[in-house]
């Protein structure tokens, strides 16, 4: 089982694949973990990684593409895997696309979770981050304990905002979204991968709505 995530940040990717990733016994790849092993294992391409960051540059997609590359190689993704936050761009999906044709393998199914600009809003202000393990609380679900001892370590800590989830910022990332990956749908739509899931349900629900429609793709 091939699967691609797509979605605003927020909408619930990394928990639904996480969730997916255990029940079907596949890995769920990203490439901030590939990017991290690369530049610690200090391979060739994550030593040309580890320049453009020291630099602020973004990695190049070469680099990416060729870590996505590797990655799938192991044996590990034999029965399948489960991208979460690649590709991201048009022309990243193409050169997933020849790069999983070059291997006689193929995405079956991409799931986008559908949520609205104003719902993602809400929830990424309202995070609040334990500064000793990085435990993420809700001020609307799952609010940080009054006693400010973190359920995550343990510790007595002041619960904080992160640069990622102020207004201006979350309002940037999701313009970025609009720009370089929503035109993503349209991509998947036209192999007849998509499949759109309304993320604004409980994750209960959103994961019993992927589980359906996998259930089915299996049949």
């Amino acid at each position: 089982m091939e699967l691609i995530f797509i979605g605003y940040p927020g909408s619930g990717k990394g928990t639904q694949a996480s969730y997916l990733a255990e029940k079907f016994a596949i890995p769920q790849i990203s490439t901030g973990d590939i990017l991290r092993r690369a530049v610690a294992e200090q391979s060739p391409l994550g030593v040309e990684a580890k320049k453009a960051m020291d630099a602020g540059e973004l990695v190049p997609d070469r680099v990416v593409i060729g870590m996505i590359e590797n990655r799938l190689t192991e044996p590990d993704t034999k029965m399948g895997f489960l991208m979460d936050g690649f590709p991201r761009t048009i022309k990243q999906a193409q050169e997933f696309d020849r790069i999983l044709h070059k291997i006689h393998r193929r995405v079956k199914i991409v799931l986008s979770l559908e949520v609205s600009k104003k719902r993602i809003l809400m929830r990424l202000t309202s995070r609040r981050t334990c500064p000793g393990c990085n435990h993420i609380y809700n001020l609307i679900y799952d609010p940080p304990p009054q006693s400010g001892v973190c359920v995550g370590c343990n510790q007595t800590v002041s619960f904080y905002q992160r640069e990622d989830d102020r207004e201006e910022t979350v309002k940037h990332r999701m313009d970025v979204y609009e720009e370089q990956t929503r035109p993503l749908k349209e991509y998947y739509d036209a192999q007849g991968k998509l499949k759109e899931v309304d993320g604004s349900l409980s994750i209960e629900k959103v994961r019993e709505h992927i589980v359906k429609i996998l259930t089915g793709l299996e049949r």
